[in-house]
């Protein structure tokens, strides 16, 4: 394998990609360690925010984070046929990028020198801006799957996390605060995804999104009692402002076909002929899920311009998944190529992204919501306080046998009862 020194140079090439008998190696170890037959991407996909989801809010506790404009990609941290360290990064398209050795080290507590294995972590590699013009490429995590060959799937969101801070993350910043010159030669820098209640819109808008290092796209709200699911999953909520509401298509080209005239029949060329120089019809397809079946769902709306645009990239455009939005004519336009992706969007993703369009949340929406998200947040937290400390009132009557509401009153015998005496003294114990 090829060597790759310093930080990673490229987001959408992070590394080594491998391929053939050891990439189906690898999908077969990170399977067999979720537990799943399915050797596919196991990550969780969200559904897009649409005007219900405001009540969903108010129904449950959820953490909101930015939705970063960067790739996502798994991080599997494993062991190499030498018993060394090693990490690779899968993407939604299920290949594997090696990270070249000695580009990254997360020590095991107490240990600097062990390393974690058998473990599986979600996050999204971006580009940070820096002050000086230069860039910083970035690991930013919002879940742990695996950890040292434990599954936390079925743990909720706040365990997931704290059991990550705790065992990789909290050990690898203190490696980094001992050694800080290591810093320059690592392939990226790790850091966890600052998590804010639900509440928290003005914070988010006011303060977090506006200073972000990197690019940013929306937000993402994630249940935090949920546990994590292989594939889309109901209780991950992707919030997007009006204009990144998008829909991933399959594009297929179709050109026109032109009857030659003088001059091509003088050349020779009798027969019709397709026009490649002429504006293409721009197809665009979805996917159905079954044998990687897809279907035409519409054209994609292109002017002059924005076609000589696309040509001048000097790149294949025809069969390729490119992201459209949807203007205020209702047309689909294109924002950008994802090479990213192997497949375009199910149905139900884009019968989701069409029901957000139409009955869009906007940024104020949210804003006006987050009263009554944090009034419910905090009567479900008071709700749990006090049955928390009813158990415990119960556990200390059943260990003691003294009820505390009862303890130190005094009764006179008369309001006893006949069937209740005074009791007499106390016995005297022996020493």
């Amino acid at each position: 394998m090829a060597t790759i020194n310093g930080p990673v140079r490229s987001i959408e090439a992070p590394g080594v990609r491998i391929d053939g008998q050891l990439l189906r190696q690898m999908q077969s170890e990170v399977a067999s360690l979720l537990g799943r037959p399915n050797h596919s991407f196991p990550g969780a996909q969200p559904v897009s925010f649409a005007r219900k989801h405001l009540e969903e809010l108010t129904r449950q506790d959820y953490y909101v984070c930015e939705k970063s404009d960067g790739m996502r990609y798994l991080l599997y941290l494993t062991r190499d046929e030498h018993e060394e360290e090693a990490q690779y990064l899968i993407d939604r398209k299920n290949d594997y990028w090696f990270i070249p050795k000695n580009g990254l080290h997360f020590p095991v507590p107490r240990n600097v020198e062990g390393f974690h294995t058998d473990t599986l972590i979600d996050g999204e590699l971006v580009l940070d801006k820096l002050p000086n013009g230069g860039v910083q490429p970035k690991y930013l995590v919002f879940d742990c799957m695996l950890l040292d060959g434990n599954s936390l799937m079925n743990r909720t969101l706040d365990k997931r996390l704290a059991y990550f801070k705790e065992r990789i993350y909290d050990p690898y910043k203190d490696l980094l605060v001992r050694y800080p010159e290591e810093k320059q030669y690592m392939h990226f820098i790790m850091e966890m995804k600052q998590m804010q209640f639900s509440y928290a819109i003005d914070l988010m808008f006011g303060k977090i999104l506006p200073h972000l290092p990197h690019g940013n796209d929306g937000l993402i709200f994630t249940c935090r009692m949920s546990d994590y699911k292989f594939g889309t999953d109901q209780n991950i909520l992707k919030w997007k402002p009006e204009a990144e509401n998008s829909i991933d298509f399959r594009m297929t080209l179709d050109f026109p076909t032109k009857q030659p005239d003088e001059q091509d029949i003088a050349e020779g060329y009798k027969e019709p002929y397709v026009d490649y120089d002429a504006m293409p019809v721009c197809n665009l397809h979805v996917h159905q899920g079954d044998s990687h079946r897809e279907t035409w769902y519409g054209e994609m709306y292109i002017e002059k311009d924005e076609w000589e645009r696309l040509k001048s990239l000097e790149e294949p455009l025809n069969d390729r998944i490119v992201e459209c939005y949807m203007d205020s004519q209702k047309r689909w336009r294109y924002m950008r190529f994802r090479d990213d992706k192997t497949n375009a969007n199910h149905t139900t993703t884009v019968d989701s992204v069409i029901e957000s369009i139409m009955d869009r949340v906007t940024k104020q929406d949210l804003m006006a919501a987050q009263k009554v998200i944090r009034d419910e947040w905090k009567k479900r937290a008071a709700e749990e306080q006090a049955k928390e400390k009813k158990m415990e009132e119960r556990k200390r009557v059943a260990s003691t046998g003294i009820n505390p509401a009862n303890a130190g009153a005094k009764r006179k015998a008369e309001e006893q009862g006949n069937g209740r005496p005074s009791p007499g003294p106390p016995v005297k114990k022996e020493l």
